[in-house]
């Protein structure tokens, strides 16, 4: 199976490279080998591999950034996404799609299904909307996975932040009326590698980690995890506040949870505790030379 990944710098596109399964060639494109918001180098990369699957993994993330850059935003996250969709129909591959859990509101008080209304609050969460719409309109065998709170070993995220601040810093304050489910890249990695084996199913899917936890908790979790293995020398107090606290550009959901009963239905595969997939993520990290 050739599977060819847009974004493969990212957080998942290089945890994809990292769990590439038996008999599958993975190529992995960035924005310098083909821009997703130039819709003829997409055509053309897709053309020349002529893959069997495609992973959008490229998207625009800055979520605060969003704000005032909406029409960057819009150009990477649905005119990107819309350029992936028509190329993957144009080759006859199989898309995988991947979103957020910020196309919600966050006025929930249940983990959302894949049929749940979408309402974002943000810049982001809107251009990410309507770039899953792109998809599911312009690919006629495409599959859009929701996911949460993406963490790695790779690039920028919130645990490495975490980290970098408690190293840096005698105390932290940490917002703890934002609940979501955190999810490790290389968990999210493992649920596309079954889909782009699965060709029949179309689709909106959800995949996080199992549990749910606010920003504070989480941040404390990773402290104390962190310390355990040695990878920070001392430990600092962690403060709980609420969002009004810590005013932001863009509007966060305040309960994220995704629902992901209709994954687990379709795919012989369950979801590890985010704690215990936190745990890998950081002796991962901790076995690295220059960590």
């Amino acid at each position: 199976m050739k599977t060819l990944v847009f974004g493969c710098k990212g957080q998942l596109g290089q945890s994809l490279a990292s769990t590439v399964p038996l008999k599958t060639e993975l190529i992995g494109l960035d924005s310098t080998d083909a821009d997703i918001t130039d819709a003829t180098a997409v055509l053309d990369a897709c053309r020349r591999i002529n893959p069997d699957v495609i992973v959008n993994a490229a998207a625009y993330t800055a979520v605060d950034n969003a704000e005032s850059e909406p029409e960057l935003a819009a150009s990477v996250n649905v005119d990107g996404s819309r350029n992936v969709a028509v190329a993957s129909n144009d080759v006859g591959a199989k898309l995988i799609h991947v979103s957020t859990d910020f196309v919600f509101d966050g006025q929930s008080m249940t983990p959302y299904k894949t049929d749940a209304e979408t309402n974002p609050l943000n810049v982001y969460g809107a251009t990410k909307r309507d770039g899953e719409l792109a998809v599911l309109q312009n690919s006629n065998n495409s599959i859009v996975i929701r996911t949460s709170w993406l963490y790695s070993q790779y690039g920028h995220n919130f645990v490495k932040t975490m980290l970098r601040l408690m190293r840096e810093r005698e105390e932290l304050s940490i917002v703890a009326d934002q609940v979501g489910s955190p999810t490790w890249a290389d968990s999210l990695a493992g649920v596309v590698w079954v889909f782009a084996g699965k060709p029949e199913q179309r689709g909106v899917f959800h995949w996080s980690d199992g549990g749910e936890i606010s920003w504070h908790e989480f941040a404390v979790a990773i402290q104390e995890e962190a310390l355990s293995i040695g990878l920070l020398a001392k430990k600092i107090p962690i403060h709980a506040i609420t969002s009004e606290d810590y005013p932001t550009a863009a509007t966060r959901p305040r309960y994220s949870v995704l629902d992901c009963s209709k994954t687990l239905a379709t795919i012989d595969l369950s979801p590890r505790h985010w704690r215990t997939n936190l745990q890998e993520m950081l002796n991962r990290l901790a076995s690295r030379p220059n960590k």
